[in-house]
């Protein structure tokens, strides 16, 4: 377990506000199930999701940027929790995968050109002897918005994307799961995303997000 409660480049979890953060969040228990729930709901709600703040810059998939902007997307938030974690003594590792989403904005869909979603980043936790899984990505507020439940996590239980809203259409899908990494596999995961949305990659993908960056609020 020593490359899951290791500090790593992104999953940074030696990086003082990480540490600060974990260390306010992580509750009175010492009960290892305890803390790492209370650190889920603690990233889940800290960090608002913004699917607009990704970028190419490798630095932006740290936990450490992820709480030092405020709102980030899937990937960051998931690195975030798998560093406090790991502060807190609990192995932690990244999983990604490519889902479909089915309820999303039209101009996230335009910008991607697909309603599938790649490199979807979640978090899995150790805890009683297995691996469970943890996705902070959706605040509660932006839950409420698209009308979806947010998802909960008891430690017990994989938390993932609930497979569909209050209304009970369709939300998400699993496509392909790429497995688990104790750290962001950089090469792996920005060369994915560019076969799949090749014209992201281009000299105008700030302008194309700076120009989408409100299409979250107006949803």
């Amino acid at each position: 377990m020593h490359e899951y409660l290791s500090p790593g480049r992104f999953i940074d979890s030696d990086h003082p506000s990480v540490v600060e953060f974990a260390e306010n969040h992580r509750g009175i228990s010492r009960d290892s199930r305890d803390q790492a729930v209370s650190l889920y709901y603690a990233v889940r709600e800290a960090v608002r999701y913004n699917p607009y703040t990704f970028s190419r810059d490798p630095d932006t998939l740290r936990g450490s940027y992820a709480l030092a902007s405020g709102e980030s997307y899937c990937v960051p938030k998931a690195t975030l929790l798998a560093g406090c974690a790991r502060h807190c003594g609990i192995p932690a590792r990244i999983g990604l995968a490519d889902v479909r989403n089915h309820l999303s904005t039209p101009r996230l869909l335009a910008l991607l050109k697909s309603d599938v979603f790649a490199m979807h980043g979640y978090t899995e936790i150790y805890l009683n002897d297995c691996w469970v899984k943890a996705t902070p990505a959706f605040n509660q507020g932006l839950c409420e918005l698209f009308n979806v439940a947010p998802l909960e996590f008891d430690g017990i239980h994989d938390s993932v994307f609930h497979p569909f809203n209050r209304q009970g259409e369709l939300l998400m899908e699993y496509l392909v799961d790429h497995g688990q990494f104790s750290d962001v596999p950089e090469a792996f995961f920005f060369q994915h995303l560019e076969s799949c949305y090749p014209h992201l990659f281009g000299d105008d993908l700030p302008l194309l997000l700076g120009d989408l960056q409100s299409d979250l609020s107006r949803a």
